[in-house]
């Protein structure tokens, strides 16, 4: 019989979720923690429970979220890197058992949150012999650290500061100011009428 994974952390701060929901479009399931924080502060990997609140299993725990992020990674991705990498584990055996390795990081990590066995021994990725998915190795090496996931790391080499040049969080503190500053207008507008409005009421009842 299967464990019923733990419930998400209540600790998880609501702007967090905000903040994943602007980079996703949705708000985020099954969220366990924020794992990883790019350079401006904001989320960038979730660490996803392995069942999520409508039963679906979920084998990706480490789940990339930031826009900017993802973009770099599917660059790396249409340019063969995935493909290269799969070739040098059938002909590096070191390698090979550092892949390995992290592919039992990636389950012991996931096993943490809850017993799933519809996915038990499946990682996410490609791994333990393939690469599938580079965002999957990207957000494990930024969730775990470097020299877990040697080709997560790598990945994360060639992709450089793809935070720069400007930060999300500030852009986003701009739109919410922007936003704040036009509800107002608004708020002010309406006030501004009903006052008017009932100022007309109450010289038409004075006659």
């Amino acid at each position: 019989m299967s464990q019923t994974p733990r419930q998400p952390a209540d600790a998880t701060d609501p702007a967090d979720l905000d903040a994943v929901e602007r980079q996703l479009g949705r708000r985020p399931r099954g969220v366990a923690e924020v794992a990883h924080r790019c350079p401006c502060g904001e989320p960038d990997v979730l660490r996803t429970e392995p069942r999520l609140p409508d039963g679906t299993p979920f084998p990706t725990t480490y789940y990339a979220t930031c826009p900017r992020l993802t973009g770099a990674v599917s660059t790396l991705e249409t340019g063969g890197l995935m493909k290269e990498m799969t070739a040098r584990l059938g002909q590096d055996a070191v390698l090979a058992a550092a892949y390995a390795a992290a592919h039992e990081h990636y389950l012991a990590r996931r096993g943490e949150l809850g017993d799933v066995p519809e996915i038990d021994g499946i990682s996410a990725g490609g791994m333990p012999t393939r690469v599938k998915c580079l965002h999957v190795l990207v957000a494990h090496s930024l969730a775990a650290g470097p020299g877990v996931n040697p080709l997560g790391d790598e990945a994360l080499e060639a992709l450089g500061d793809w935070w720069s040049p400007t930060s999300c969080a500030a852009v986003h503190a701009a739109e919410d100011a922007a936003q704040d500053a036009a509800d107002d207008t608004v708020g002010d507008a309406a006030d501004a009428s009903t006052t008017e409005h009932e100022g007309a009421v109450g010289e038409g009842s004075g006659g």
